[in-house]
């Protein structure tokens, strides 16, 4: 990899009314990343089109593939051998691409889709399933040539402090690395500044996104989901809009660091698409660490 670089997730383009991962979807928002002036996309070929095409077509927009994303329940709902078959395959994927590592990410604890960010229907059984799991996740990955990081997410089993400091603390360096996301660790109320140092010397990604205050306090949240809570336009914003002490992040990131900045906007905070990416791009030329 060459890095850093400003990379963009397409998620807003392809999530927002079900629109879904089509060619079509992707060119707008393909389109929108190459006026801005972004380098790197997250790697999410479409089904049916083949790696080497994808590199073409996105090639097209004077785009490079940044690393993606694997989730896992982890769990008891899935078959860890069919979970194997199914990483290896998005594995193999990412490799044709020319990538080097790949993101590991819990989705989805049903009690957590219903009431998000505060550890819903903890179960100690469960997250050591999930370590054990998520172990095997990472060794095939690492067999195959990729190196896997932890992305946390609200809503999966690593959800809390508590839960993805067990990961990454009892699976060790040698099996996983570190993919922070500032968004997703601030509303799990997550500092994430000393979180990210804690486990700098293993980050190789990252995510970043902003969070208004208005639900961050669970009362605040009033028992509402994680689908109402994100399409509300008062959770997620665009980076240096919210709260996220994005000063303490960047000091966290170690000098010798060789991944990519994601910018990733789950749902932006005004109604353009086009314009979150372009305020969250001007952000990022202003206090990132890139050429």
């Amino acid at each position: 990899m060459t890095a850093p670089r400003i990379a963009a997730n397409p998620l807003p383009y392809w999530s927002r009314d079900g629109a879904g991962k089509s060619k079509e979807v992707f060119a707008e928002a393909f389109a929108d990343f190459a006026a801005i002036g972004y380098t790197a996309v997250k790697a999410d070929v479409p089904d049916g089109m083949a790696p080497e095409d994808y590199l073409d077509w996105i090639g097209g927009y004077g785009l490079s593939p940044a690393v993606s994303l694997f989730s896992s329940a982890f769990d008891e709902t899935v078959d860890i051998a069919l979970e194997v078959e199914r990483a290896k395959a998005f594995g193999a994927v990412q490799l044709a691409l020319g990538l080097d590592r790949i993101m590991v990410s819990s989705l989805w604890v049903d009690a957590r889709r219903r009431r998000p960010a505060v550890g819903a229907d903890f179960s100690r059984d469960r997250l050591a399933l999930a370590i054990e799991n998520c172990g095997i996740i990472c060794q095939v990955l690492q067999s195959e040539g990729l190196r896997p990081l932890h992305h946390s997410h609200v809503g999966g089993v690593f959800e809390t402090e508590q839960e993805i400091s067990a990961l990454l603390d009892q699976l060790g360096p040698d099996v996983i690395g570190f993919g922070p996301d500032t968004g997703h660790l601030r509303w799990a109320g997550i500092d994430p500044g000393p979180f990210i140092q804690r486990y700098a010397d293993r980050m190789g990604g990252i995510h970043l996104k902003d969070c208004f205050p208005d639900y961050l306090d669970p009362a605040e949240a009033a028992e509402q989901g994680y689908v109402e809570l994100s399409r509300s336009q008062r959770l997620w914003a665009e980076p240096g809009r919210g709260v996220v002490d994005f000063d303490a992040v960047l000091a966290a990131v170690p000098d010798d660091y060789d991944g990519d900045f994601m910018i990733e906007i789950d749902v932006p905070s005004i109604d353009s698409r086009y314009e979150s990416h372009r305020i969250a791009f001007d952000w990022a030329r202003e206090h990132l660490p890139v050429p």
